[in-house]
Order: C-alpha cells, then sequence, then structure tokens
C-alpha cells in the first residue's frame, strides 16, 4: 500500500498520532522540547512530534518495540555525542516493551557495526538508565 492510500483511508493526522505516541512512550517530552527549544525554533516540539512519531515511528510494517530497538542501535553507531538522545530512546524503547537484555543485545549488536568504543559508550548509557530506574524503585 503506497503512502498516499495509507492516508487517504486514515484521518488521523500526524500530530495525533505522534501525541498518540509520546504519551505512550514519555508523556511529558513534548512539553520539554518546547520549553527547551520553541523559543530557538517555533513550533519545534510539535513539529518533532509530528514528524518524527507521527510520520515515522506512526508507520506501519514495524511494530514499536522493533522500530525503538533499531533507533537505539543507530544512536549507539552515531557514536557518544547522542547520548542525551540514547537516553531518552532507551526509557523509549523500554516503554514501548522491550527487556533490559533486548536493549542491551541491541547496543552490543552494534559492536560490530560502530565499533567497540561506541557499543561500550552505549551500554554505559543504558546502564545510567537502569540505575536511575533502579534508583526510583526503592
Amino acid at each position: 500500500m503506497n503512502s498516499s492510500a495509507h492516508n487517504a483511508t486514515d484521518n488521523t493526522s500526524a500530530l495525533e498520532k505522534g501525541r498518540d505516541l509520546v504519551a505512550r512512550l514519555n508523556p511529558p517530552l513534548e512539553g520539554q522540547l518546547a520549553e527547551k527549544y520553541d523559543d530557538l525554533v517555533p513550533d519545534f516540539a510539535e513539529s518533532l512530534v509530528e514528524w518524527a512519531y507521527g510520520r515515522h515511528y506512526a508507520r506501519p510494517g514495524l511494530d514499536l518495540k522493533t522500530r525503538q530497538l533499531c533507533t537505539i542501535s543507530a544512536l549507539t553507531v552515531l557514536g557518544g555525542q547522542t547520548s542525551p538522545q540514547l537516553k531518552i530512546n532507551i526509557h523509549h524503547t523500554l516503554s514501548a516493551g522491550a527487556a533490559r537484555s533486548e536493549v542491551i543485545e541491541a547496543i552490543w549488536q552494534m559492536a560490530v557495526y560502530g565499533g567497540l568504543p561506541a557499543a561500550i559508550n552505549g551500554l554505559n548509557a543504558a546502564r545510567e538508565v537502569f540505575d536511575e530506574l533502579d534508583a526510583r524503585q526503592d
């Protein structure tokens, strides 16, 4: 099915789809992005939610957990400068139903393609997220 045929049968806007996904993964995200960036780039947060979540993450063909595992893999390979986004997306991946072991395996697989330093940085980011989550449970 081409994208125009898909859009013709679905009256939900990309922004609504994106907001639905963000509500599932990280409810305060749009507000946090707006507070941090909308003064620099008006409507940044809404644009990101519409484009990334509403047009990409909401596409048919892959389930949300798989998309999130792909995202953390890509961010791992991109390297240490993506650590803030990697940590956010590790949270999202867990919210999408992935187990911690799946997150670790996706990151570790990237040692083959991004090198050991990238994988180690990814593992460090995962450890920080897991430690944060564990501290909340105490």
